[in-house]
């Protein structure tokens, strides 16, 4: 699937592309491929002069693989966002392809995205920019905010996370607490504990990506100072992560001890009997 994002009036619009004819109309700020077909990519490297890597979503954990520079001035960010679906929690692998110096090409300013399933936090920035004008401006704006809103997301998830805790916690710590309760109760921990893993390598991922944008000279000073307070958001998700990962560690051994008392006292009755 091939969009394009456009502004109009301080508001950004999309459009779904099914022709080399139709893109060509457009003058995008983004361009946004989900799962590209082979001729969705030759009609971007037509219009734009962009080659989409092959390589764009591999896990490389490598920075220099991630996070680079081009000798054409093409800007390269490989960032993981998060998933929270109960039955599939993941991290997808977004590729960004962002050229600001290159005047010879159409991609000048434009910002490209290739990943193969849609993001919830594409979504959220979708909605917000366009019932919120002058929230983007340009394509390093549209950047910054897909992390700003990924931040956002993280947090959301933590504060479910800790809703659903509490409510382990009551079962778990009830003094009739069954042992198919109890089990209930560590399996969902376990799902917890394997999610707050998730953010804490989410969260560090896009510091990476937003120090990276940082580092690379191409933000204004009002920019820079967005991507500043986006990096304060990220550090104050550290505390909230290691505050439920001790919650966890509580709850899982209050868990496991509790059905041992109970297995104990199982085998005391068969002793006396």
């Amino acid at each position: 699937m091939l969009n394009v994002f456009t502004l109009a009036n301080g508001r950004l619009f999309q459009e779904e592309i099914e022709s080399l004819e139709e893109l060509a109309r457009f003058k995008p700020i983004w361009v946004d491929l989900e799962s590209p077909t082979p001729e969705e990519r030759r009609w971007v490297k037509q219009h734009f002069g962009l080659s989409i890597p092959d390589d764009a979503m591999d896990d490389d954990i490598e920075e220099s693989a991630r996070f680079f520079e081009e000798d054409n001035g093409e800007l390269h960010v490989r960032s993981d966002f998060l998933i929270d679906d109960p039955e599939d929690p993941r991290a997808v692998r977004v590729a960004f392809i962002l050229n600001e110096h290159n005047d010879t090409l159409k991609s000048r300013g434009v910002l490209f995205s290739i990943h193969d399933e849609d993001v919830p936090v594409f979504r959220l920035l979708r909605m917000r920019a366009r019932r919120m004008p002058g929230l983007i401006e340009d394509a390093k704006d549209v950047l910054l905010m897909l992390f700003d809103a990924d931040a956002e997301y993280c947090a959301d998830t933590l504060e479910d996370i800790y809703d659903e805790l509490e409510q382990v916690s009551h079962k778990v710590l009830s003094s009739d607490a069954a042992d198919s309760t109890l089990g209930e109760a560590l399996s969902a921990i376990a799902r917890h504990e394997d999610m707050s893993g998730r953010i804490r390598r989410n969260v560090m991922d896009t510091r990476r990506a937003v120090s990276f944008m940082m580092r690379s000279r191409l933000l204004s000073a009002e920019q820079f100072e967005d991507a500043r307070q986006i990096m304060r958001d990220l550090d104050s998700l550290d505390g909230h992560t290691a505050f439920l990962f001790d919650k966890i560690n509580f709850l899982m051994d209050a868990t496991v001890g509790f059905i041992n008392i109970n297995q104990n006292k199982i085998i005391k009755i068969f002793s006396v009997a």
